[in-house]
């Protein structure tokens, strides 16, 4: 490893900024990259097409690609989905992160056909096991990264995400990451990724 060198971290996916934060809280400057501009524009941020840097010499990536067309959540248009190529595609993508040059790798998606078109997660995770009362079982796929621990286990168990009524970005807030789960990767990966440029 690099010795005194800053670990170099990608959050691929993500324009809300949150997962970035948290590393930034830290002294670590992570780079967030999406599409879209970030929703917190104070930090560094890519607005491209993430498989475009994936071969820019990070340390760390931690992805969170697109599940429409992934999730269980939306099984009743799979075959629709399946016969205009759009799951392929989001399959495709997905697997454009497993298979990414970098030597440690986390790919968060909620429940859905990656579990059988790659392979089972490494653990699943629930924001009421860091800080937040409420119930997304979301899967992580972990490349050399230890699992997440429970940071902080709380009552409650709404179902808010699942509830959440129709609206024109209801996509975008469902898929936003709980301050609590991202202090967690940051905290707990970042120390990882120290450990081994200290050596």
């Amino acid at each position: 490893m690099r010795p005194n060198v800053e670990p170099r971290v990608l959050i691929a996916c993500e324009e809300s900024g949150i997962v970035r934060s948290a590393f930034e809280k830290l002294g670590i400057p992570a780079v967030s990259c999406d599409i879209l501009p970030s929703r917190i524009p104070v930090g560094n941020h890519i607005q491209d097409d993430v498989l475009k840097h994936l071969s820019d010499g990070w340390d760390l990536m931690i992805a969170f690609p697109p599940c429409t067309h992934l999730a269980s959540s939306g099984a009743r248009w799979f075959p629709q989905k399946r016969a205009d190529g759009r799951q392929q595609e989001a399959i495709d993508f997905f697997m454009a992160m497993v298979n990414a040059p970098i030597p440690r790798i986390a790919i968060e998606n909620p429940v859905g056909i990656m579990s059988t078109e790659y392979r089972t997660p490494d653990q699943y995770i629930q924001p009421w096991e860091h800080g937040h009362g409420e119930t997304k079982k979301t899967c992580l796929w972990l490349k050399d990264l230890p699992p997440l621990e429970p940071t902080n286990i709380v009552p409650g168990r709404a179902d808010r995400i699942h509830k959440m009524g129709p609206s024109p970005d209801r996509s975008r807030k469902r898929s936003v990451t709980y301050a609590g789960i991202a202090d967690a990767m940051a905290a707990q990966w970042s120390r990882v990724l120290h450990s081994r440029h200290s050596v």
